[in-house]
């Protein structure tokens, strides 16, 4: 049997999962590592500590197999996007990495969004200015630490240290390339207007490839620590939202897919490049030719979290003999749509789409002396799909309608929370079953690498049984009322968002 370990590097850990040639799991392995917040703004990791987790998820999964008569046929990666590491001449970390969650470059994004020069950036690259961006980070480097960057004979991001470190090669897919706010995305090179902002020279950063080349000839170091054979075929692959997609088969612009987990993105493929004239969404690419449009938003499920510590009773969730959020989502149900006049923006940590303001603050809107906890707790449900909205409706005005909503990550345990997915979003919400959606996209590309499938569509032959959600006429109609509402107090609201954002890291 032949078998193929897709691999997805996050924020604060590395998961793997090892199938057989029919896209059939066999197993899920993950090693964690820290993020780093040492002071306000950061948000670093190790890369050396992340390279290390690698090689163990790859060890471990390899482990299931019995060489003298199993081929381990390729490797993938799925990575999260945005990171940022100063390398030296032979290639090793001179910093840890930045991730898009450092928000350190906040001043920076702000001065270059209100020059005419931040939106032709934007419109050349796709990437909204915001301090997630590599390009703004090296701007934050170049004003307060320049002798730093100055040491630096490499610029890299997680992606392309992991093949440097395992390869000896200094190289990156596009797909990760088009989320730096670096490349241009007419020419899929790096721009020369962001180089010249930047003071970066191009033979700093690494060669831009597809996500379908592949890298054989593992170091013997990391040959041993993975236990598998140095020929190998390790694939590019491409970032992990746009390997979500892929992996619940919305590649085709009539199906938008929606992922919650800690934070939450909204996307949609395209075959060409779209610019969003109002600057609220990013256009990104999945490979060549396939370009995603859409929004990463900060808060998603860490927002209900927040909520579900603050707002439930502990006494009731003992007396009920039952898990907090469990407790809250029964207590949800039970308050009706529109939280009896109550709406919350749910902006604790700063906001992304559709807003770009790193400054942006949590806030209830509506409270009277009639409001009780749980009025709050469905509020604040309502406020995180509400502002999903947001960036849907901004998908739709480019992309036009979805026929349909392929949503995915942990809220989808939640009956209530897909159920208000739907009624908000006005369209149907299918969910697919139980899966690691951006290692199966990983685990696609690598297929398509090796001639195992002819396209991308293939995608459809692996994917299981989902359940649907329907969107309830009541709901929709309250929602239709509230969320204008929800999108003009944004609209009051942002030039209060600094002043308090000031304030408080005073």
């Amino acid at each position: 049997m032949n078998y193929l370990i897709g691999v997805d590097v996050g924020t604060t850990s590395t998961k793997a999962i090892l199938y057989d040639e029919h896209a059939h799991v066999i197993g899920k392995f993950s090693q964690g590592y820290p993020l780093y917040r040492d002071i306000n703004g950061m948000a670093e990791e190790d890369p050396q500590q992340i390279g290390t987790a690698v090689e163990k998820v790859i060890h471990d999964a390899a482990a299931q197999l019995n060489f003298d008569n199993d081929q381990l046929t390729a490797v993938s990666f799925s990575s999260a996007n945005q990171s940022l590491i100063l390398l030296d001449k032979h290639l090793q970390p001179l910093t840890r990495a930045m991730t898009w969650a450092d928000t350190r470059a906040r001043h920076q994004a702000d001065q270059l969004k209100k020059t005419p020069l931040g939106k032709q950036l934007y419109e050349r690259t796709g990437t909204p200015i915001h301090p997630m961006s590599p390009l703004t980070k090296l701007l934050w480097l170049k004003d307060e630490h320049p002798d730093q960057l100055a040491t630096a004979d490499f610029i890299g991001d997680i992606k392309s240290y992991l093949f440097a470190r395992f390869f000896g090669v200094f190289k990156v897919d596009i797909s990760i390339a088009s989320c730096t706010g670096m490349m241009n995305i007419k020419t899929s090179n790096w721009d020369d207007k962001a180089l010249k902002e930047t003071g970066i020279a191009r033979q700093q950063l690494p060669t831009i490839v597809s996500g379908t080349t592949q890298e054989r000839g593992l170091n013997s170091k990391a040959a041993t620590a993975m236990g598998i054979p140095a020929d190998t075929p390790f694939v590019y692959g491409a970032f992990d939202g746009a390997l979500s997609n892929l992996g619940v088969g919305a590649i085709k612009q009539d199906t938008v897919a929606i992922t919650i987990g800690t934070s939450a993105g909204v996307r949609v493929i395209s075959n060409q490049p779209l610019i969003d004239p109002q600057q609220r969404l990013f256009c990104y690419a999945l490979d060549r030719g396939l370009w995603v449009i859409g929004g990463p938003l900060n808060n998603g499920g860490d927002v209900f979290q927040w909520a579900v510590e603050h707002l439930v009773d502990a006494s009731a969730v003992k007396n009920e003999k039952t898990d907090a959020y469990t407790l809250a989502n029964d207590v949800i149900a039970n308050v009706p749509a529109g939280a009896h006049g109550l709406i919350f923006h749910p902006f604790l940590g700063g906001e992304r789409a559709p807003l770009w303001n790193a400054s942006a603050r949590g806030s209830f809107f509506g409270l009277t002396n009639l409001h009780t906890r749980a009025d709050m707790l469905r509020a604040v449900l309502e406020g995180i799909n509400m502002n999903i909205a947001t960036v849907f409706e901004a998908v739709c005005d480019l992309v036009g309608q979805p026929t349909s909503v392929t949503a995915t990550g942990g809220f989808s345990q939640s009956p209530v929370w897909r159920q208000m997915l739907a009624d908000i979003l006005n369209c149907p919400v299918n969910i697919p079953q139980a899966f690691e959606s951006g290692c199966l996209g990983a685990t696609m590309v690598a297929m398509k690498s090796l001639g195992m499938v002819e396209n991308y569509a293939a995608v459809q032959n692996f994917i299981g049984d989902q359940q649907s959600y329907q969107p309830q006429s009541s709901a929709v109609d309250t929602y239709q009322r509230y969320l204008p509402l929800f999108k003009s107090l944004e609209k009051v609201l942002t030039p209060a968002y600094g002043q308090i954002a000031q304030l408080q890291q005073n």
